[in-house]
């Protein structure tokens, strides 16, 4: 909740930064002066900025296990589901969190922790992960997981995607009307121009606010891979299960819980929209707090 508060109060304040800026300069009175009030547009950007990212986190764990299959275990399935639910619960003790749903899925080697608190969480595994490595590593893989949940990784993307979807709607806006009525040079009301011009906005602006999401996902990826080194005591593990994953195909998650993933990194230019940092960089980290 403490985040919450602290992600929207943030967000007013920009809010109210950018519109005495907008005083300042005079832009205001000529949007108002033009039919155009930026007040409500303010309202209006905030309401629908934040709206999606938070509904979609509030479904995020039934959408996770619809999108994936993902069967959620109490450990009474067999002995490597009892050690599976035993290893996040003790994970989530040394956290200092609430017991997660633990669930399995098939597929190639992955893994995700979602939901919209952290004390009710969704920690998920994929059959070929757990086929595919040691004990030791998916522990090492689950710690990374528990320790998303427990910096609250998804509230924190979640807040930042509905910042930048605020300014992608309200700067898209303003781009629109001035360019309408300086360049088209409308009236009366809005003409054709605004909405040309506010769809291409918000196609430019939601990718450059894709490159600013994806830049927190991967300094958060970091985070993770050291606090699951702090829960095991060493960070061998998780350099053994990255090893591990870059020795393998990782296995694709729908793009609603990409960025939930354990592992999830184009090469080149895409890397900019990435919501994860190669492996290769994941390890040096690693290595260089040994």
């Amino acid at each position: 909740m403490k985040r919450i508060v602290l992600f929207i109060v943030t967000n007013l304040a920009v809010m109210l930064v950018l519109s005495i800026v907008l005083s300042v300069l005079g832009v205001d009175r000529f949007l108002t002066a033009n039919g155009l009030n930026v007040g409500m547009l303010l309202v209006f950007s905030l309401i629908v900025g934040f709206t999606g990212s938070f509904i979609s986190l509030l479904m995020s764990k039934p959408m996770a296990r619809w999108s994936t299959g993902a069967q959620t275990i109490d450990g009474s399935e067999g002995p490597e589901q009892r050690w599976l639910v035993a290893t996040v619960q003790r994970l989530a003790e040394r956290a200092g969190i609430g017991m997660p749903e633990v669930a399995i899925y098939e597929g190639e080697p992955n893994a995700f922790a979602t939901g919209a608190f952290k004390n009710s969480a969704l920690v998920a595994v994929s059959t070929g992960l757990l086929q595919s490595m040691t004990h030791e590593e998916v522990e090492a893989v689950l710690g990374h997981e528990m320790t998303h949940v427990s910096n609250g990784d998804m509230v924190t993307l979640t807040l930042i995607q509905g910042v930048v979807n605020t300014f992608v709607v309200f700067l898209a806006r303003i781009v629109g009307f001035i360019v309408d009525k300086a360049v088209f040079r409308t009236e009366r009301g809005i003409g054709p121009g605004y909405y040309i011009t506010v769809i291409v906005c918000q196609i430019v602006f939601s990718i450059l606010a894709s490159m600013i999401v994806a830049w927190f996902s991967r300094r958060r990826e970091f985070r993770a891979d050291a606090g699951s080194a702090q829960l095991l005591g060493s960070g061998l593990p998780m350099i053994a299960a990255l090893n591990r994953l870059a020795s393998h195909e990782a296995g694709a998650l729908p793009q609603s819980i990409a960025s939930a993933g354990i592992t999830s990194s184009p090469g080149g230019f895409m890397q900019l929209f990435a919501s994860h940092p190669p492996l290769a960089d994941r390890i040096a980290a690693l290595q260089a707090g040994q």
